[in-house]
């Protein structure tokens, strides 16, 4: 039995792009390639997609990925996965507290300590996304995520809300204007795009290169891909990713 790229994309919830860099770099190669140059994947390469996403899902990078499976069976991949999901949980476990105990304050009991609010909140996911743009971008990405920490690194949790706040209604104006069929380089969407670039200078300050790298990542990552959905479906992330970079080109 084999599988189309799009079937496999649609099962997997990875992007076919996605798929087509793995294949590029040759760490998940094709079952075969059709007649008509689609991809097709047999149970094999299904397996070994899924380790490749237990593994990023440690934060490993694809060239240590890549290493770890030419290096090691299934079994042991499994095995190990399972040991992060069983660590995985105790820490859901103590954020599920810590989300109680907020609760509980806020109810009138007892003030919980600052660095408890905090207690089993992932860092490990911005370790990975950090790990991406680098892998994704070179080394340069690391200045701008130096930049971003430093920016960052005074923020009391109002201005982290109201960090949040702001991005909330860019997206909700953003998806707007996409339902509407507003054009990439329309002045309503290139003012929204100029609001979301001063919005991300808040934390760190993207070039033009950079800028348009971030557009690719909101289409490229499901992490990101995820807020820019729309009612009825279509192409957000791409529409956005467009005026982003028609906006770099034009203002950057």
């Amino acid at each position: 039995m084999a599988w189309s790229i799009a079937q496999v994309a649609r099962m997997s919830k990875v992007t076919s792009r996605t798929l087509r860099h793995y294949d590029s770099i040759g760490l998940l190669p094709p079952a075969w390639i059709g007649d008509n140059g689609y991809r097709y994947y047999e149970k094999e390469q299904v397996h070994r997609l899924q380790q490749i996403l237990l593994l990023r899902d440690l934060g490993l990078g694809l060239d240590v990925v890549a290493k770890v499976l030419d290096g090691t069976d299934q079994l042991t991949v499994l095995r190990n996965h399972h040991r992060w999901l069983r660590d995985e949980q105790q820490r859901l476990d103590r954020l599920a507290r810590t989300v109680a105990r907020t609760i509980e304050e806020l109810e009138g009991g007892d003030e919980v300590k600052m660095e408890e609010l905090f207690e089993g909140f992932d860092a490990k996911k911005q370790e990975r996304h950090e790990a991406e743009l680098v892998e994704r971008y070179g080394e340069g990405a690391r200045e701008h995520i130096a930049e971003s920490r430093k920016k960052m690194k005074g923020w009391t949790r109002a201005d982290a809300d109201q960090f949040m706040a702001e991005w909330r209604d860019i997206a909700q104006k953003l998806g707007a204007l996409y339902t509407a069929g507003a054009a990439i380089d329309a002045p309503e969407t290139q003012e929204q795009i100029d609001r979301h670039y001063r919005w991300i200078c808040l934390s760190w300050t993207p070039n033009r290169e950079s800028y348009r790298g971030l557009g690719d990542l909101y289409v490229d990552s499901e992490e990101f891909r995820v807020n820019f959905e729309v009612d009825g479906g279509g192409n957000m992330a791409e529409w956005t990713r467009d005026a982003m970079a028609h906006y770099a080109e034009t203002r950057l």
